[in-house]
């Protein structure tokens, strides 16, 4: 298989997460569109220089989030507040309305974070193992550890107070 049937086929296996990490990092739907081309760009450009000391997922996350964050920092942009859209989650949808406001009120407070924290909870959200979140963020497993307790324990805060 050459490089550019094997990049296709890493990408169709990782792909939803290129959109969900555009959706965190954005806010409107062309800074969207530009971010995705950017992370699929700069995918193919050092596809070639993945090692496999991780596994493909997670050094894609890495290259993703990197270049997300990269993007930001570029473009001068100064993001206090990034709306998540419904698209970058298996859709939640459920009848009981109590649960439908909580869920609201999640995202609401979620949108608040910085960019490194939003960042942490997208990848706790997607199941990902502490060692999994630290090599892709680049820290180390017990600063997520940290991170991942403060950040429950701050958005614990702010949804009481908003109840």
């Amino acid at each position: 298989m050459d490089k550019k049937e094997s990049f296709i086929e890493a990408l169709k296996v990782n792909e939803g997460f290129v959109y969900k990490i555009a959706s965190v990092y954005t806010d409107n739907k062309e800074d969207k569109h530009d971010l995705i081309q950017e992370i699929l760009y700069q995918l193919w450009k050092s596809f070639d220089t993945f090692n496999q000391q991780s596994s493909l997922s997670t050094w894609m996350y890495r290259v993703a989030l990197n270049v997300s964050i990269y993007q930001l920092k570029q473009s001068k942009k100064r993001v206090s507040t990034v709306p998540i859209n419904e698209e970058m989650y298996n859709t939640y949808k459920e009848d009981n309305t109590n649960n439908e406001e909580k869920w609201n009120i999640f995202k609401q407070h979620i949108e608040n974070l910085n960019l490194l924290d939003k960042g942490i909870v997208m990848l706790y959200c997607e199941d990902k193992s502490y060692d999994e979140i630290a090599e892709i963020i680049g820290i180390s497993k017990s600063n997520v550890g940290t991170k991942l307790l403060r950040i429950k324990e701050k958005l614990k805060l702010q949804i009481n107070k908003s109840l």
